[in-house]
């Protein structure tokens, strides 16, 4: 078989799903594509398979990876087709669909019930007995269009977001959107990129956005919780914002500094004791909360204004002689008043990283040093939680991130829509739904490079410990060593063509000993719908 059957077949399956009308033609992925004829749209069909001992896939496998892959066995087949908005016009749009099918291997979570089942523990009145999950054997994982006007664009739907300032393949992963958790339906708009702001001469940039999503993983969220403790919140909104400044780029130095929020709001609550319901409330959504939630605020009981988390971010680049960068940063999280006042501590992520102006065995590295021990403190009171006491003195502490005692924690189908360094609530078997590992210090790093024009590498690696969470400790420290070592290869022979393998390993007490592998073998290809005659 002929370099061009061999890629014909591989291409057989997505053809069938991206045929376009009579004409379409589709190219190996090339940069010098005319695009200026019709319609060039991206068609991509990728396998993904893994394979491990655990219930979960090792941490690396697993983070940063959009919600994609999180068991320990899985054979999943992904076609996906998008059309880039053409950035050298004014006006452009763009779109995409993405979806997967496929097996993901199960795990046992617990659910509380009256009646006795096999493999049940008496609890109280009842039994925490455990049942089978898995994700869904078909999911859309993103389905979006835009459209940009000069600097600003508008997006409706699902699309992937990863950090604004952070590496996506070297980091541990951004506080706020990381690109860890499956994309949240939204509309967002804002700038393209930096922005020259009016008379600085170029020398002070702005960019910013902000977006209104909805909640889809209110089916995911009944499947595993236990109801036995804690709460559940269903049907809440998702909103996020950011507002970045940056020096001048064309300099040697840059500075680039702001914040964002992530935010919960709206939807209905219960609260679960022992098994029994013993509380439900329902929060508005409606236009005057979405004002409210342009910035942070609290209402108190009477009219709660959401659950809303950020990050105040600082970033230094140096760029050096030969075109190489490098960076240094830090993000640090608040939950409330105190964190926004910088008074958590040491908290955050402090990060150096170095980026090759050229392709070489080291092209870019990462070290990391996280640390979320402080949490402003361990005493919390706010007048506002308890209208009509005396008591007006504020004590802003405990902020236990990425909870919340109104809102679910603060993640996507399990997955943390920030950073995956505290360890997810999929990782939950008891069917708790909180982080329960978010006091926690540790360091990461990351690696990769180039062995030749054909073969690249990733190495990541990290060590955490941590002491549970403020509201419940853990009684003795728990620890977790991570590392993956990736391998890539595209082969100049078969363009479009990319075989990927990975192995991943955890020791320790907060994800277990696990050790597993994943490949991936994907083609990806130009079509082109010609303009009609």
């Amino acid at each position: 078989m002929n370099h061009t059957d061999s890629k014909m077949a591989v291409l057989a399956l997505l053809l069938a799903s991206v045929a376009g009308p009579t004409g379409t033609t589709l190219h190996a992925a090339e940069p010098d594509f005319d695009s200026g004829s019709g319609i060039v749209m991206t068609g991509r069909a990728e396998g993904i398979f893994a394979a491990g001992s655990g219930g979960f896939a090792p941490y690396y496998i697993v983070s940063n990876n959009h919600g994609i892959l999180t068991q320990s066995g899985d054979a999943l087949l992904r076609l996906s087709l998008d059309k880039s908005p053409d950035t050298t016009k004014r006006f452009s749009y763009g779109f995409g669909v993405d979806f997967l099918t496929g097996y993901a291997s199960s795990t046992d979570y617990l659910r509380f019930s009256p009646y006795e089942a096999a493999g049940a523990t008496k609890v109280g009145g009842g039994w925490l007995a455990p049942h089978s999950e898995h994700p869904s054997r078909i999911w859309l994982q993103q389905l979006y269009g835009e459209v940009r006007y000069r600097g600003v664009f508008l997006t409706a739907g699902m699309k992937q977001h990863s950090s604004a300032l952070l590496s996506h393949t070297l980091s541990s992963g951004d506080l706020v959107e990381s690109g860890n958790a499956r994309p949240v339906p939204e509309v967002r708009i804002g700038f393209n990129d930096f922005q020259d702001i009016p008379f600085t001469n170029g020398w002070l940039q702005i960019q910013g956005e902000i977006s209104y999503g909805k909640m889809t993983d209110n089916g995911w969220l009944r499947d595993h919780y236990n109801y036995y403790n804690s709460h559940l919140n269903q049907g809440a909104l998702y909103s996020y914002k950011r507002c970045y400044f940056r020096t001048k780029p064309a300099e040697r130095f840059s500075a680039t500094f702001g914040m964002q929020v992530g935010a919960f709001f709206g939807g209905k609550t219960d609260w679960y004791a022992n098994g029994e319901l013993y509380r439900t409330a329902t929060y508005s959504k409606g236009i005057k909360q979405f004002f409210k939630m342009l910035l942070p605020t609290d209402g108190g009981l009477e009219y709660y204004s959401g659950s809303s988390l950020g990050s105040w971010d600082v970033l230094l680049r140096y760029r050096l002689d030969d075109g190489s960068t490098i960076k240094a940063y830090m993000q640090k999280p608040w939950e409330d008043g105190s964190g926004i006042g910088f008074l958590n501590g040491f908290d955050g992520i402090w990060g150096i990283q170095f980026t090759s102006a050229r392709k070489g065995w080291i092209s870019g590295a990462v070290i990391e040093y996280l640390d979320f021990t402080n949490q402003s403190g361990p005493m919390h009171w706010d007048p506002d939680d308890a209208p009509g006491t005396d008591i007006t003195n504020r004590a802003e502490g405990a902020d236990d991130y990425y909870y919340n005692q109104e809102y679910n924690a603060y993640a996507n189908y399990g997955m943390a829509i920030g950073s995956p360094f505290l360890v997810s609530p999929i990782y939950n078997t008891d069917g708790y739904l909180q982080f329960t590992a978010n006091r926690v210090r540790g360091f990461h790093v990351g690696v990769e490079g180039n062995l030749s024009s054909q073969v690249s590498y990733r190495v990541l690696g990290g060590y955490r410990r941590s002491w549970g969470s403020g509201r419940i400790p853990f009684l003795s420290p728990k620890d977790d060593t991570s590392v993956m070592v990736e391998a890539s290869y595209s082969p100049a022979k078969v363009p479009g063509l990319a075989i990927k393998g990975a192995i991943g390993l955890d020791r320790g007490q907060l994800y277990g000993n696990t050790t597993g592998g994943m490949l991936t073998v994907s083609y990806s290809g130009l079509i082109r719908i010609p303009k009609k005659r």
